[in-house]
């Protein structure tokens, strides 16, 4: 094998992001969408194990990891990376744009190939830096949404950091168990480590109640960026999950079937388009959280088939909405309709996309939804709600999968298929075609060639050897639970939306959380210097009446028989003396001791 290919992609990546950065519009999307493309091919064929065993401030560390799990990440990012700048390209993004999307880019490669702690949050407080830098980039509302985006996904970084030292604490190393050297024992150590891990990569892949990040970032920037943003940090999140939790958690578990209901419900509140899309993010990812949590080979292999397809569909469905707004400026659904008539390319990748995302039968979400909802129905606990031979996660995908149905049918609904739009519009222009077009086709390959898929996944599904229960995709049950699925969404947008039409904006958690941040911390401020400053002009005040007090008695004395306002600051002064001498020596017999 080359040398070249033991170089990790972050290296080429980054040196590309500048490279981008600097050359003329056309040639440097060009040169952009040839290097991520570029590596696909390479996640393929390099050699499997951990390469660049180095020393990383002084600790033990591998920068090049290769196991089915990186491999399939890396086959996915650079396919859609090449993807989105093709499209970024299409939609006017500057070049400075698309470096900032490339250096987010290289920063998610390199934590999916890091073959430690450490530098797997190296990288991936990076990811949180370069993504911030592409929001911001496009300047207005996007610059407060990127800073609360900064912040909370410092904390989580933070928490994460936290966990992982405390596990060098208890296994005395960094390094995966998976490479050599490494612990004996796969992923985060138990206790204090595994629930700091769990609350800082949950910021990432958006547990309920550390989410808002999604729809308040994602809708703010420029139509391109959002269509890297949706791709890269919820799924290297899953991955991270993954690694800290192998063999997976019951509460981890029900927390991704908590994330596909409550995403799915909050998007169907949306009339943003893109604040719709990003909620069902977290109600998607929350499908993948599920089968990590699950545990076991077959969920396990459902989760990361579902980061592959859900990679795909999300990426085509920004890419449709961004078109709608580059075309008609709107980024409402109560502004659109109708626009199918107008834009017929992008009403069908749309329609593609929103029947994968859904699973349906014939398309990729069918697919791996179907292994994730089967690892739940065989391979995990009944649970407190089990009824009819179904487990209670089990009915929360289901549930979580009606809402979906019923999202993207009230999608498509305004958007494309009600009413009329006043006026022309024209549809995609060529290359935002050749992006939408190509994404489609291989959401509908995947549906039908499951094979394919299942060729790419670190357990094979169809093998008894491999996995607890042996998943077949197109079975008579299978199909009628999608299908059922399909036409309960139906019928449930039917029966809600006449109530949904007159919804206003419904206030999520940051609705709570953010005045009182910011109100809270303004108080505090405002608390603390107008503290100061009574300290302060007391204490100044005090002085002056002592000095005046040792120097001067008699003048003090006969100013006190003439003006009996003196007493009261006087008295305040020595009392306030007296008080912070106290506060000084409470503090030097406490340092003594």
């Amino acid at each position: 094998m080359s040398t070249l290919t033991m170089v990790p992609p972050v290296v080429i990546l980054l040196a590309l992001a500048i490279v981008v950065s600097r050359l003329p519009r056309r040639a440097g999307h060009a040169v952009g969408a040839l290097v991520p493309a570029l590596a696909v091919p390479w996640a393929l064929v390099v050699p499997e194990g951990a390469h660049l065993q180095t020393q990383f401030l002084g600790f033990d560390a591998v920068l090049l990891n290769v196991d089915p799990f990186s491999r399939l990440m890396g086959i996915i990012f650079g396919l859609i990376a090449a993807v989105a700048v093709l499209y970024s390209y299409a939609s006017e993004a500057d070049t400075t744009q698309t470096g900032y999307a490339l250096s987010y880019v290289a920063t998610s490669f390199g934590a999916v190939f890091a073959g430690d702690w450490l530098t797997l949050i190296f990288f991936w407080e990076l990811m949180a830096v370069t993504s911030t830098l592409l929001v911001w980039h496009y300047g207005g509302k996007a610059v407060r949404a990127g800073f609360r985006y900064a912040l909370l996904h410092g904390l989580g970084g933070t928490l994460l950091m936290a966990a992982i030292l405390r596990h060098y604490v208890e296994v005395e190393t960094f390094l995966f168990a998976s490479v050599p050297g490494g612990p004996e024992t796969a992923g985060i150590s138990s206790g204090l480590a595994a629930a700091l891990a769990a609350v800082g990569i949950g910021v990432n892949v958006g547990f309920i109640g550390l989410h808002a990040w999604l729809p308040d970032t994602y809708p703010r920037p420029h139509i391109a960026a959002s269509v890297f943003l949706c791709v890269f940090t919820t799924k290297t999140g899953v991955y991270g999950m993954y690694r800290a939790f192998p063999n997976g958690h019951e509460a981890i578990a029900y927390m991704g079937g908590g994330m596909a209901i409550f995403g799915a419900l909050f998007a169907l509140f949306q009339n943003d388009m893109r604040r719709l899309l990003s909620y069902h993010i977290q109600s998607q990812v929350g499908y993948m959280v599920a089968g990590v949590g699950i545990g076991t080979s077959l969920a396990q292999a459902g989760a990361f088939a579902h980061v592959f397809n859900h990679i795909l569909y999300k990426g085509l469905l920004f890419m449709t909405a961004g078109v709608v707004v580059y075309r008609t400026g709107e980024e409402s659904l109560k502004k659109l309709g109708g626009l199918a008539r107008e834009m017929p390319i992008t009403a069908i990748a749309f329609t593609v996309a929103a029947l994968s995302i859904a699973g349906f039968p014939g398309f990729n979400g069918f697919v791996s939804k179907g292994i994730i909802i089967s690892g739940s129905h065989y391979e995990f606990v009944e649970g407190p709600l089990y009824f009819r031979h179904r487990t209670t996660l089990e009915w929360m995908l289901l549930i979580g999968g009606v809402g979906t149905f019923m999202s993207f049918i009230k999608f498509g609904y305004y958007a494309f298929f009600h009413g009329t739009y006043d006026g022309s519009v024209p549809d995609a222009n060529r290359g935002q075609t050749v992006a939408m077009v190509s994404v489609a086709a291989l959401c509908v390959f995947y549906g039908l060639s499951d094979a394919s898929l299942f060729a790419l996944l670190p357990f094979d599904v169809t093998s008894d050897a491999a996995v607890g229960h042996v998943y077949k995709t197109y079975t008579t049950d299978h199909i009628i639970e999608g299908v059922a699925l399909a036409v309960a969404g139906l019928v449930g947008f039917a029966v809600t939306k006449k109530p949904l039409s007159k919804l206003g904006r419904v206030p999520d958690i940051d609705s709570l959380y953010n005045p009182t941040i910011f109100y809270g911390s303004r108080g505090l401020v405002v608390g603390v210097t107008e503290l100061y400053a009574a300290v302060d002009r007391a204490v100044v005040q005090a002085t002056a009446v002592v000095t005046r007090t040792v120097t001067a008695p008699n003048d003090v004395i006969a100013r006190r028989r003439d003006d009996d306002s003196l007493v009261h600051p006087m008295r305040a002064g020595i009392g306030l003396s007296i008080l912070i001498l106290a506060v000084f020596v409470t503090v030097a017999l406490l340092a003594l001791s």
